[in-house]
């Protein structure tokens, strides 16, 4: 069984606002087996509401609609779906005596205009709204050539929405169902290859049609694979879905670092917790997103019951050299070329820091301007052939440098790295280089 999802409203489809209710309904229909293969927006104009109903009945089992369904002259999914199934609107009498009962208990008077509300095609039932003056419409509508398909028109109102969809159209659709069925998504995290070269050390697996499927994407420099599979029982996918997941786990190895919502300051954080160990940061060219990210794990931690001053020591986002003071740092060692923050800076940053906020391990960036890179010394090319896997590789010049650095007791560990994917996750891709030079190394030391 396959479902569409419309959404309908001008403040939708003119990018005012964020459509979260087809996410939600996606959610609530795959927990039940369905799978959702359309989602379309449409602005409040009748005929495109009429064309939009029609295509999704003719192509889908089950469409569920949101929004168009309040009392004012732009709502108008009744009417469209009136259209369609070539019925007229008729007056549903308990839904009238429930919507001037809201008004009254209000100590208002119902307007006449909404008496609109409570006008169903022929033939369709209303959905009762608990909450809210406008009620659900569930039809059966026939389709162009053959068969049927069940339409549930819900309010737009999201908590309305919620209860509607829990109470009377999730235990409609699953009454439908030939056979109880669930569909279970399982997301592997990786960072450290880009999205092509990740699909490649796949055998087969990211084939379509193939069960489990295997889905992947890209975002700020992390590769999501989405692992999928349809059952009788979450224990029957979860079943399904493990030889799958071990295969991805054998052929990516290190490039694997979490599952869920795991980011990779959520992993680290959760390693350095086990060891008791704690880290510090100095940052010279993420503009603090390191400290952002470790604070924000530090609070997951702290609500799960862990230490929360056991991982995140502190550190410095460093907006110009005299604050290198703070590190027992000479600023006038940095101060005749402050933008060249490269490995020799980064390496002494990150012993300094480690050292400064008595923390276990310290991790520094710093970054190196595009116009800078082909006036540095016979050393530039080698450290570019040192840089982290996924950082990418470009001619000199062509676009920046980050050199990143990990002190512990033990050693600096200095890394760099040429960046040429989009200039808008520069910063945010070199603070996860750093952190994931700092998950590799805990798991050598682990």
């Amino acid at each position: 069984m396959i479902a569409e999802i419309i959404s309908i409203g001008d403040e939708l489809s003119s990018g005012q606002r964020l459509d979260t209710n087809s996410q939600w309904l996606s959610q609530r229909l795959a927990d039940l087996g369905v799978r959702v293969m359309y989602h379309t927006t449409v602005a409040d104009a009748l005929e495109p509401n009429v064309q939009v109903f029609r295509a999704a009945i003719d192509r889908a089992d089950v469409v569920v609609s949101t929004g168009g369904l309040g009392p004012t002259a732009d709502d108008l999914t009744r009417e469209a779906l009136a259209a369609v199934t070539g019925t007229q609107l008729e007056l549903d009498e308990a839904s009238l005596e429930h919507i001037r009962g809201l008004f009254a208990r209000h100590r208002r008077e119902m307007p006449e205009r909404n008496r609109l509300q409570a006008m169903f095609p022929a033939g369709s039932r209303p959905i009762f709204n608990p909450r809210g003056t406008a009620p659900g419409i569930d039809l059966v509508a026939r389709k162009s050539l053959d068969g049927s398909c069940r339409v549930f028109a819900l309010p737009g109102v999201p908590a309305e929405m919620f209860e509607m969809f829990a109470c009377s159209v999730g235990p409609a659709v699953q009454a439908m169902l030939p056979e109880a069925r669930v569909i279970v998504h399982r997301r592997i995290k990786c960072f450290g290859a880009g999205e092509s070269q990740i699909e490649q050390m796949l055998p087969d697996l990211i084939r379509r049609g193939r069960e489990p499927s295997v889905g992947i994407t890209a975002s700020a420099a992390t590769i999501t694979l989405r692992v999928t599979a349809q059952g009788a029982s979450v224990a029957e996918c979860e079943a399904a879905m493990r030889p799958t997941i071990e295969t991805i786990r054998q052929c990516l190895g290190n490039l694997v670092y979490g599952e869920e919502d795991d980011e990779l300051h959520d992993v680290v954080a959760r390693r350095l917790a086990r060891q008791g160990s704690r880290l510090a940061v100095v940052d010279a060219g993420a503009d603090g997103q390191l400290a952002a990210w470790l604070s924000e794990a530090n609070r997951a931690l702290d609500a799960a019951g862990s230490r929360l001053a056991d991982v995140f020591a502190g550190g410095l986002t460093l907006g110009g050299v005299d604050s290198l003071a703070v590190l027992g740092l000479d600023p006038d060692a940095w101060r005749d070329e402050p933008a060249r923050l490269g490995p020799g800076f980064v390496r002494v940053a990150a012993e300094a820091c480690r050292v400064r906020f008595g923390a276990d391990y310290a991790l520094a960036i710093g970054f190196f301007p595009a116009e800078d890179a082909e006036a540095e010394d016979a050393g530039a090319e080698s450290r570019r052939g040192a840089a982290s896997a996924g950082s990418g590789a470009a001619e000199p010049g062509s676009a920046p440098e980050y050199h990143f650095a990990l002190a512990s007791p033990a050693k600096v560990v200095c890394h760099s790295g040429t960046l040429i994917s989009h200039p808008s996750i520069w910063k945010v891709r070199a603070a996860k280089q750093a952190l994931n030079l700092l998950r590799l190394n805990l798991r050598d030391e682990a």
